[in-house]
């Protein structure tokens, strides 16, 4: 079989739909490895500045050293890493050493690898729902607009898609402008539910730092605060195991599922209507289907 380059290679894998046709690609790269495993690193660079801002001995060059080196990944090498340890967090570790060598040392220092993975997901949720929200009012704000042009414009209403009364097309508009309100409402709301899974340790008792800091809880406390706010988060969860609890994901992927229940909605009403040739959809000149 002949070898592939780079481009080929990624033409030959599987490759979602919902994100080749339909994300954006500030989304997109919301949910890429490069995001993932930049964060990653710049989550060792969090810990290691606090950890050396509560007298732990980590130097100003081993600090501006990962600073130079936060998006220079080699993923090969990660990739070699991790055949090799069977462990993606210790292969990311060791590439991230290799590139910052007077650092090595100090690189994921007290932390599990929950540290980043997890961390990293809340990240990746509250950036996703920074992306969602705004797009979510833009609807809102141009269905508003066109309730309003069509406030007055009588049009058949419907019960269980046969005729029933008079209604007006602005009123119908509105039926879908309440849902999506009710959604940015509860979006809003997980978003700003999420706390930060912060600095915790191997299963939570954060021990390790305990023993890092010779038992000095209130320097093991600020750490946690300190990189939290890092982190761009203003709470952390008071207990964890190794992870965050898993019902926070329930809480994201409730409240997703809602809006998509939403949208849903609004698009089998704009096709019924489409069917009846109340509403047209626009078309494209060149445009085929």
């Amino acid at each position: 079989m002949a070898t592939l380059g780079a481009e080929e290679d990624a033409l030959a894998r599987y490759r979602s739909p919902l994100v080749s046709r339909y994300a954006s690609a500030e989304m997109a790269f919301n949910f890429s490895e490069r995001k993932k495993f930049g964060t990653w690193r710049r989550l060792w660079l969090y810990l290691a500045q606090a950890e050396k801002s509560l007298g732990l001995p980590i130097t100003d060059e081993q600090i501006q050293e990962m600073e130079a080196n936060l998006d220079n990944i080699d993923f090969k090498m990660a990739a070699e890493e991790e055949k090799k340890l069977r462990h993606d967090v210790m292969a990311h570790v060791h590439t991230f050493a290799h590139c910052c060598p007077k650092a090595a040392a100090i690189i994921h220092l007290g932390a599990t690898s929950c540290y980043v993975g997890d961390n990293t997901d809340l990240i990746v949720l509250r950036d996703g729902f920074n992306l969602l929200l705004p797009k979510l009012a833009r609807v809102i704000s141009r269905l508003a607009d066109f309730a309003e042009k069509y406030a007055d414009m009588p049009t058949l209403g419907f019960t269980h898609y046969q005729p029933a009364q008079l209604t007006t097309v602005g009123k119908r508009c509105c039926l879908w402008i309440q849902d999506l309100c009710m959604d940015l409402q509860n979006l809003e709301r997980a978003r700003d539910d999420l706390r930060f899974r912060g600095v915790k340790g191997t299963t939570g008792t954060q021990a390790s730092f305990l023993q890092l800091f010779e038992g000095d809880h209130s320097k093991v406390e600020e750490l946690d605060r300190s990189v939290t706010a890092k982190a761009g988060f203003k709470r952390a969860y008071m207990v964890t195991g190794q992870t965050y609890s898993r019902k926070v994901d329930i809480e994201v992927l409730s409240v997703l599922a809602s809006l998509g229940a939403s949208v849903h909605k609004i698009c089998t009403d704009i096709r019924l209507l489409a069917n009846l040739k109340e509403i047209e959809e626009p078309f494209e000149k060149d445009q085929i289907g």
